[in-house]
């Protein structure tokens, strides 16, 4: 397929960098020389300096040509302007990332589509959404939702008294036959490598595992991991950008007890107004006084989403500092991003990763209809719905020549969420969700497409 991407900052060069390895055909247009030279000299793509709301520019690029265009530069009104555009002269598929989540809350009313946009992408709301699925889900450091729930993606960090710590796989199973849970993924601790767990794949201390669970499962992975239960009714937010204002409207709207802290006191109380069930706080939220003065300590999470890399993360190490149990801090830095646990933070999230993959999904072959990387794990989980003539299609999945480097990690039935055996039966119709490694992805979609 032929991709178009305009905006070479992180969220272009980092789809264009995950496409690369794809083998697609991929164009990146930017004004900034420097940013198509980094990604010229870095991944297999073609360049073009200018601006995607140029026609000509659009036609250099061969936009008649293109199965998608992606708009992702910094400007809204470029990337809904250049979608427009490019679905005019011949694009199939436009995607344009928007910072104003009113458009996401009513994009069937305005009828994004009738104007040439395909999609739309927020990367501050689905920052905010990540936020309110790692609060519901406390205890785990990674969260995924297919379905509304039928079926979660949960990670976390194997303790010491974690009761299935020793075991294989298999000893594991045997001994808790009814478990709604299956792993799909491990990584080592101190390492960097991703293992795609078989029956004798041994969990260990301080290994970090990703599970795929049906409905309950959750509980039960969270009495077996060795945690206590805590539950979350009082957060602290730091921060009043547009992450952090949708954010307390969603959490507000859940019923939290929500408590922000902004800086600037025109914002703060603009957002006193727009906000009236949380308790807005205009001050300084590095000033250890203040964060006292508030209470800190009774906080059951703290999250912080200012527009500073370094400020979000001491913030949250102060906050841990204080006995708060789950915090959360936005980054921007990449290489801040792969330290996650290791500073001590539960939960580091990328706002522009979180796009990215988002709209990742859209260029998968098959019938691919959901798909997110695993947090600092060289794999992804995809989810695809099985097609009548699928390789994969009334077979048991014990008979198929299924890749080791990728494990089923759940199925998607009318509705309802079922861990797969060996001996279960693939169905035209169902949602299938794999975990695999990069290199297996093209052999795992030949048994869907």
């Amino acid at each position: 397929m032929k991709i178009i991407i305009a905006g070479a900052g992180e969220v272009g060069f980092h789809l264009a960098k995950l496409l690369s390895y794809e083998s697609q055909e991929i164009t990146l247009i930017d004004t900034k020389k420097d940013s198509l030279n980094y990604a010229g000299e870095h991944l297999d793509i073609k360049t073009i300096k200018g601006d995607a709301t140029s026609i000509a520019i659009l036609r250099e690029a061969r936009i008649d040509t293109a199965g998608l265009f992606i708009a992702v530069t910094s400007s809204e009104t470029t990337n809904i302007t250049a979608c427009v555009l490019a679905k005019q002269l011949g694009a199939q598929r436009t995607i344009a990332r928007i910072s104003n989540t009113e458009f996401i809350d009513n994009k069937e009313t305005v009828g994004f589509s009738k104007f040439g946009i395909d999609e739309l992408i927020s990367p501050e709301s689905l920052a905010a959404s990540e936020i309110e699925l790692l609060l519901n889900q406390y205890g785990f450091n990674d969260t995924y939702e297919f379905e509304e729930g039928a079926l979660t993606m949960l990670g976390l960090r194997l303790s010491r008294t974690a009761t299935f710590v020793g075991k294989t796989v298999k000893e594991a199973a045997d001994i808790y036959p009814e478990l709604h849970f299956i792993p799909i993924a491990i990584q080592r601790y101190g390492t960097q490598y991703t293992i795609i767990p078989r029956g004798d794949t041994q969990f260990k201390e301080g290994d970090k595992v990703v599970f795929v669970t049906s409905k309950g499962g959750d509980a039960e992975l969270f009495d077996l991991s060795g945690k206590v239960k805590v539950e979350i009714k009082n957060v602290m937010i730091l921060g009043g950008s547009k992450i952090g204002f949708k954010t307390a409207k969603d959490l507000c709207a859940s019923k939290f007890n929500v408590k922000l802290v902004e800086s600037r006191k025109t914002i703060a109380e603009d957002l006193a107004d727009q906000l009236p069930n949380a308790l807005v706080i205009c001050g300084d939220g590095r000033n250890v006084e203040i964060l006292q003065e508030e209470n800190i300590s009774e906080m059951d999470a703290f999250i912080s989403v200012t527009g500073n890399s370094e400020t979000n993360i001491m913030s949250c190490l102060l906050a841990k500092s204080k006995g708060v149990k789950k915090t959360i801090a936005l980054v921007e830095n990449m290489d801040y991003y792969q330290l996650s646990q290791s500073i001590g933070i539960d939960t580091l999230i990328n706002k522009k990763l979180l796009a990215a993959n988002n709209i990742f999904r859209y260029i998968r072959k098959g019938e691919v209809v959901a798909m997110t990387k695993l947090t600092n794990m060289n794999a992804e989980l995809l989810e695809f719905v099985v097609k009548p003539n699928s390789k994969i299609t009334n077979k048991r999945i014990k008979d198929l020549k299924f890749p080791r480097s990728a494990i089923f990690g759940g199925v998607i039935r009318d509705g309802k969420g079922l861990i797969p055996l060996g001996s279960f039966k693939i169905e035209s119709g169902d949602r299938v969700v794999v975990c695999c490694l990069p290199r297996s992805i093209s052999e795992v979609e030949s048994f869907f497409s």
